[in-house]
């Protein structure tokens, strides 16, 4: 057999997140019967310390078992296991790690796509509230690149900000469940360099004043715009991952 084909035979072997392994933890201790529904799980701080993790890290594992009704948040008392059979909890779990693993270009398209119609609705919903804690985020965003330093974070928080504004829980609670797979992307693959740091900051100023104007339409259209670069770059990237995976070049 040539060693091309045997090649195939190979998988590329995929290095897990401390949100991949938290998810997986938490799986055991529910499969395993030490976590039972109506548990409640030990503060964030309390966990990070066991797991030698960061907080945000254990913040957004949990938030994403939440979201898919694996874990439930109760007012005034914390994060509980809910009453699901293991069978249903498994294939949930599984759901959320292949998230997890998702290519950036998925990633990115799922955000395009939460963004635009994101944009439309904060342009026609959006309150006097908001608008302050939009330009509060930007203003953050516009400091950090001043100072010379990394502001990707400040960059998704303009965005999720502008998610709050429209009202949909559900829109803004899909954006937390893709934002750290995002930010992590964006560090590794140091899309976020100097050479677009001030047409960032431009578009970011034109999606805000439509949003302000409540132009929905041109709100979505600034987003997609401002999306665009990152979109290409995304498709580029996945393009020549299929190429080297093919043996073509």
């Amino acid at each position: 057999m040539a060693s091309s084909d045997i090649l195939k035979n190979f998988q590329e072997i995929k290095v897990e997140s401390s949100i991949d392994k938290i998810i997986r933890q938490i799986r055991g201790l529910i499969t395993s019967g030490q976590l039972n529904p109506g548990d409640k799980l030990p503060s964030e701080r309390k966990l990070s310390e066991k797991l030698g993790v960061g907080r945000g890290n254990v913040r957004d594992a949990i938030k994403k078992l939440e979201f898919y009704g694996i874990l439930k948040p109760l007012p005034q008392s914390g994060t509980v296991v809910a009453g699901m059979g293991i069978t249903a909890l498994e294939g949930l779990i599984s759901d959320v790690l292949k998230i997890e693993n998702s290519d950036f270009a998925s990633l990115v398209e799922t955000r395009i796509m939460l963004e635009t119609e994101s944009a439309k609705l904060a342009a026609s919903r959006r309150t006097a509230q908001d608008i302050l804690d939009i330009t509060k985020a930007l203003n953050a965003y516009a400091s950090k690149l001043k100072s010379g330093e990394q502001a990707v974070e400040e960059d998704l928080m303009f965005h999720l900000r502008i998610a709050e504004a429209t009202k949909n829980t559900v829109l803004k609670s899909l954006m937390l469940i893709i934002t750290p797979d995002i930010i992590r992307h964006f560090i590794q693959l140091d899309i976020c360099n100097d050479k677009r740091t001030s047409t960032v900051l431009e578009e970011h100023d034109i999606i805000l004043k439509h949003i302000v104007a409540q132009e929905p339409e041109l709100a979505a259209a600034a987003m997609e715009t401002h999306l665009q670069d990152v979109l290409d770059y995304s498709k580029d990237l996945k393009n020549r991952q299929g190429n080297g995976a093919s043996g073509t070049h």
